[in-house]
C-alpha cells in the first residue's frame, strides 16, 4: 500500500468556502458494498456510490468563457448555464483508510478502463463494483472516480457502463456537419447514426475513396437516403473494398454545449476534494478523506487530459489548482474534438481514417515550440504557467502511438528537431507494445490486418509508475527519467530505411502523418504536414528506445506497434491500434528453410531455464529502475518458467 496520507487539513483550507460550481450531488441510490465485501489490505472494503452531479457555470467567467458556444446557452434563474454529469464514486468504506488520493479517470466512451489496465480484470469490472482483477488499485488505498463527460453517449446505453453528460442545446444554430465511416465489412445496404440531427436533407453530400490519399469520389451505384433526421443508410458501390472510407456531410442542427466536459471534470473533482458538508460522499465529521487528486485517462480519455491541461482547467473558478497529478495514457500528441460547435468528441486519427477532424493540430507538446507552418508559438503548459497551476505530468504512450497518433512530436519541434520536456513532465514509451489490451490478451488473427495482432499488456510497468506518481507528488521523490524514443540519442529516425533487413514483416514505410488541416472550409482541406519521426529498430525489428519490458529485452518474437491491413481492408494502410507479433522460428534450421535472418530460440537460449534465468535478470534490472514492481517481477518469472510469457499461444 502506498504511504497513508497526513489528513490534518490546514486553518488556511478550513477557512475556504465550499465549491458552489457542484449545485447539486445526488446519489441515485444508497452506497453498496462492492467485489461482494472483499477486503483490499489496510483499505479494507471497498463500496460503490452512484449519483448526478449538476454544475452551473457563470459564462462571463474567463476561465468558463473559453467553452465554445456557453454564452448562447439557456440559463437558469441566477444566469449561470447547467449540466449534469453522472458520477460513480469507489471508495473504502472506511474512508479514512485509503491513501487520501483520488484517483479520476476520465471514461473512454462511457466505459472504466483503469481496471483493465492496472488491476487486469474485465471492462468495467471496477467501475460496477462487480470484479476487482488482482486488486492493485484498491491494495493502494485509492479513491476511484468517473465522471460523465460525453454528451452523445445515449442515455441507458449499458447502465453502469455509459456513463454520460447532460449538456444544454444551443437552440436555432444550424451549420455545417460532417460524418466519416470506416465499416471494415461488406455490408450493404448498412444504417448508420448522425451525431447531430440534420436541418435538413438539402445539399447533403456522400462520397467514398479507397484510401485517405485518393480523391473523394460519387461512382454509380453510391447512394443514401435519409431514415429520419438522426439516421441514414448507405448503398455502397463496386469496385471498393471493406476498408473504403465514407465521408458524409450536410447541414445539422441543435449542437450541444460539449465543452462544458472539461467544466464537470474540475467541478466535480474540486468538490470532492473541498467540500466538508454532507453533501460530499467522501466527507464525514467536517474532514474530507481525500487531499490529492491525479486526474487519468486511457487512450481518448488521455487525449482528454491533454485539452484539460492546455484550456487552462485545471485551475477551478477560485482560481485554485485541482489537480496536483496527471497520467494521460496513449494519447499521443493528439487532443479531442470536443470544445467546438458541432462536435464529436468520440473521433480518432489514424493512420487510416478520421484524419481531417481537430483532434490532433499544434501544440503537439508540453513545452513552447513554434508551429513553422504557420508561425504560432503555444505549449500545452502556456495557460497553467499564467495561473500557476500546472500540475506533475506523467505521459505514457505504446509504440502504436508513434506510428498513429504522431507521439514523436512529444519530444520535437514540427520541423523533427529535439525539445526537451519541462521539469514537471516525464513520458515513457512502452517499447513494441500495440495501443491497448486487455491482460489475458494472447496472439490472435483479425481479419482487417495482415499480421497476428501484438498482445502485450501494460500493466506492469504503470502499476510501477503510477507508485512512482505517487512519491512523487506526495513525497517529491523524483520519477524514473523520461523514457522514450529521442531524436538526440539516435532513437528516432525517418521512416526511410527502417526494417530493410527483415522484408518478412512486409513494412512499406506507412505511418500516420501530422498535418495543418483547415477546418474553415467543409470537407476541410490540408494545408500541410509536419515531420514525423518513427522509432529506430534492432536487428530483429524490435525498437530500441522506450520501456523494454522483459519480452523486448528477452525476446522470443518482433513485436511491432504498427500492422500492415490486410488485402480486401485497403491494404497499403496501417490497421487502427494494433501492433504486430513476429514469432522467431523454434530452430536454426527452420529459421533458414524460412529465410529468417533473426536468431532462433534455441540460437538464443541454450535451455529453457537459462531462458528463465534471463528474464529474471531483466525483470530485476526493470525493478531497479522502479519500472517494475517486485509482484510483478515474480510473476514475469513464473509466467517464463511455465512458458507462458511470450504470450503466442492461443
Amino acid at each position: 500500500m502506498l504511504k497513508p496520507a497526513a489528513l490534518a487539513l490546514g486553518a488556511g483550507m478550513l477557512a475556504m468556502p465550499a465549491a458552489a460550481e457542484v449545485i447539486r450531488f445526488e446519489p441515485t441510490g444508497p452506497a453498496q458494498p462492492a467485489f461482494e465485501g472483499r477486503a483490499f489490505g489496510e483499505a479494507g472494503r471497498y463500496e460503490r456510490l452512484a449519483a448526478r452531479a449538476t454544475i452551473a457555470l457563470d459564462p462571463t467567467d474567463p476561465r468558463n468563457a473559453v467553452i465554445a458556444d456557453i454564452a448562447l446557452a439557456p440559463r437558469n434563474a441566477q444566469g449561470r448555464v447547467e449540466a449534469v454529469a453522472e458520477v460513480v464514486v469507489l471508495r473504502p468504506a472506511e474512508p479514512f483508510r485509503g491513501n487520501g488520493t483520488l484517483l479520476v479517470e476520465v471514461p473512454n466512451r462511457g466505459r472504466e478502463l483503469a481496471g483493465q489496465l492496472y488491476n487486469e480484470g474485465p471492462a468495467n469490472g471496477l467501475m460496477n463494483g462487480t470484479n476487482p482483477g488482482n486488486g492493485f488499485l484498491m491494495r493502494q488505498g485509492l479513491t476511484l472516480v468517473w465522471v460523465g463527460w460525453q454528451a452523445d453517449i445515449p442515455p441507458g446505453e449499458g447502465r453502469g457502463a455509459g456513463l454520460r453528460l447532460e449538456a444544454p442545446v444551443v437552440p436555432g444554430i444550424t451549420g455545417a456537419s460532417r460524418e466519416e465511416f470506416l465499416f471494415d465489412h461488406m455490408t450493404s445496404p448498412v444504417t448508420v447514426p448522425l451525431t447531430y440531427p440534420a436541418a435538413g436533407e438539402q445539399g447533403a453530400t456522400l462520397t467514398v475513396r479507397g484510401r485517405f490519399e485518393d480523391a473523394r469520389q460519387t461512382p454509380a451505384g453510391l447512394s443514401f437516403r435519409f431514415l429520419d433526421p438522426s439516421r441514414i443508410e448507405i448503398t455502397r458501390p463496386a469496385g471498393f473494398d471493406a476498408g473504403a472510407l465514407y465521408e458524409f456531410t450536410y447541414t445539422a442542427k441543435d449542437p450541444r454545449v460539449q465543452g462544458m466536459a472539461f467544466a464537470a471534470m474540475r467541478d466535480v473533482a474540486a468538490f470532492l476534494l473541498r467540500e466538508r458538508g454532507a453533501g460530499n460522499p467522501l466527507a464525514a465529521n467536517g474532514r474530507v478523506s481525500v487531499d490529492r487528486a491525479v486526474l487519468h485517462g486511457v487512450s481518448q480519455s488521455g487525449r482528454f487530459v491533454r485539452d484539460f491541461l492546455y484550456l487552462g482547467f485545471n485551475e477551478d473558478e477560485r482560481g485554485r489548482q485541482v489537480y496536483d497529478a496527471m497520467l494521460p495514457h496513449i494519447p499521443g500528441t493528439r487532443r479531442t474534438f470536443t470544445n467546438a460547435r458541432f462536435a464529436q468528441p468520440g473521433r480518432n486519427p489514424t493512420p487510416h481514417g478520421d484524419r481531417l477532424y481537430p483532434a490532433d493540430q499544434f501544440p503537439f507538446t508540453y513545452a513552447t515550440t513554434q508551429d513553422h507552418l504557420t508561425g504560432a508559438r503555444d505549449g500545452l503548459l502556456q495557460r497553467c504557467r499564467v495561473s500557476g497551476t500546472c500540475p506533475r505530468i506523467m505521459q505514457t504512450d505504446s509504440e502504436y502511438e508513434f506510428w498513429g497518433a504522431r507521439a514523436a512530436l512529444l519530444v520535437t519541434d514540427t520541423r523533427g528537431n529535439h525539445v526537451e520536456l519541462p521539469p514537471e513532465v516525464r513520458a515513457y514509451a512502452m517499447t513494441g507494445h500495440p495501443h491497448f489490451s486487455a491482460g489475458d490478451a494472447v496472439a490472435s488473427r483479425l481479419d482487417r490486418c495482415a499480421l497476428p495482432v501484438n498482445p502485450l499488456h501494460a500493466g506492469a510497468p504503470m502499476r510501477a509508475l503510477l507508485v512512482a506518481m505517487e512519491e512523487w507528488m506526495r513525497e517529491g521523490v523524483q520519477p524514473p527519467a523520461t523514457r522514450y524514443p529521442m531524436r538526440a540519442q539516435g532513437t528516432l529516425v525517418p521512416a526511410e530505411g527502417l526494417y530493410a533487413g527483415l522484408p518478412l514483416l512486409g513494412y512499406r514505410g506507412a505511418y500516420g502523418p501530422a498535418q495543418l488541416v483547415d477546418n474553415s472550409v467543409m470537407p476541410p482541406v490540408v494545408r500541410g504536414e509536419y515531420t514525423v519521426l518513427l522509432p529506430r529498430a534492432d536487428a530483429d525489428g524490435n525498437a530500441i528506445g522506450g520501456v523494454r519490458n522483459v519480452m523486448l529485452e528477452v525476446p522470443r518474437a518482433t513485436y511491432t506497434g504498427w500492422n500492415p491491413r490486410a488485402e480486401g481492408f485497403a491494404p497499403g494502410a496501417l490497421c487502427y491500434n494494433t501492433g504486430a507479433v513476429v514469432p522467431f522460428a523454434a530452430t536454426r534450421a527452420e529459421r533458414e528453410a524460412a529465410g529468417d535472418p533473426r536468431p532462433s530460440i534455441e540460437e538464443r537460449y541454450a535451455s529453457p531455464e537459462a531462458y528463465v534465468t534471463a528474464v529474471r535478470a531483466a525483470a530485476e534490472r526493470l525493478a531497479a529502475e522502479r519500472l517494475m514492481l517486485a509482484e510483478d517481477v515474480e510473476a514475469a518469472v513464473t509466467a517464463a518458467r511455465e512458458d507462458r510469457l511470450a504470450r503466442l499461444k492461443r
